[in-house]
């Protein structure tokens, strides 16, 4: 349709793409999420949170995070190697989004909803 072209530029999706792929990745959230309630946390205490997260894709989802700038990743020259995740100022600003979700779920879960 000819109308669907101009409909779509009378509304700035950009903001709302950009937003969406810097958190969207099916851990990124709950990664986010944990380090919001924790501050600071070890990859294996992340996995651990995560539970049925592979390697494979919490180090990917772990890298882009960071590559984004959201989180910050320090590594310890020591040995074994220690490495601990916190959000970055970026990051932390995100945090009232995550709030929302949280307050709306909390406000809208059923009762008789389970965690997969």
């Amino acid at each position: 349709m000819a109308g669907d072209k101009d409909f779509c530029k009378e509304v700035n999706v950009k903001p709302f793409a950009y937003a969406i792929s810097l958190i969207n990745g099916k851990w990124k959230m709950h990664i986010l999420f944990w380090l919001w309630k924790k501050e600071v946390l070890r990859y294996s205490e992340l996995k651990r949170a995560l539970g049925s997260v592979t390697h494979k894709m919490l180090s990917s989802q772990l890298k882009e995070l960071e590559t984004s700038g959201i989180i910050i990743r320090t590594e310890y020259p020591q040995v074994p190697p220690k490495v601990e995740y916190s959000l970055s100022a970026i990051g932390q600003s995100m945090m009232p989004i995550l709030q929302s979700l949280c307050k709306w779920g909390t406000e809208n879960i059923p009762d008789d909803w389970e965690m997969q």
